[in-house]
């Protein structure tokens, strides 16, 4: 299994397509800055801060640990936010690979702000600003996009998030 995330990054990458070849570069190097001292300043061997996390998860069995899920949600910041979403929706509240993906999400911005996906109740956004939070509406294309291949005892299954493109595939 492999867990493999592509990325233009911003609105189309570089905006570049190589001629001939239909395919569009990234532009990741955006995440550089020329700024002397900070984290993403420009050196030799630097990589700079992104949200590029594919995911993969291992358990435990009898004869040590083994692959068990490849997975990942695009989406910048959402990334991670929606990776913990994905996998306690799992873990957790006993969701299949689907409905885990499915499943309305959340996305904490700067401060005290948060998105909500629509499916939310309404009785969780008044909850979320009794306590503080600025809520607004996250639209899906804020909700990241997420697929994920499960091993099970004999094959595999897999998800794919109906917010994005994209698709899982095993053989």
């Amino acid at each position: 299994m492999v867990s493999f995330i592509n990325s233009l990054f911003d609105a189309f990458g570089s905006g570049v397509v190589v001629p001939g070849t239909g395919f569009a570069l990234q532009n990741r190097g955006a995440g550089f800055t020329l700024e002397e001292g900070l984290p993403n300043t420009v050196a030799p061997g630097k990589r700079p801060f992104h949200t590029l996390i594919p995911g993969f998860v291992t358990r435990s069995t009898q004869s040590g640990e083994e692959p068990w899920m490849s997975f990942g949600v695009m989406g910048g910041s959402i990334q991670p936010q929606g990776h913990v979403q994905v996998l306690l929706n799992l873990l957790v509240f006993g969701m299949n690979i689907q409905e885990a993906i499915d499943a309305p999400r959340f996305r904490s911005y700067d401060g005290v702000r948060v998105g909500l996906e629509w499916p939310v109740a309404d009785s969780v956004r008044r909850q979320l600003e009794a306590m503080g939070h600025r809520v607004m509406l996250l639209d899906p294309g804020n909700a990241g996009g997420s697929q994920a291949i499960i091993r099970l005892e004999h094959g595999y299954v897999a998800g794919s998030d109906p917010r994005k493109d994209g698709e899982a595939v095993g053989y």
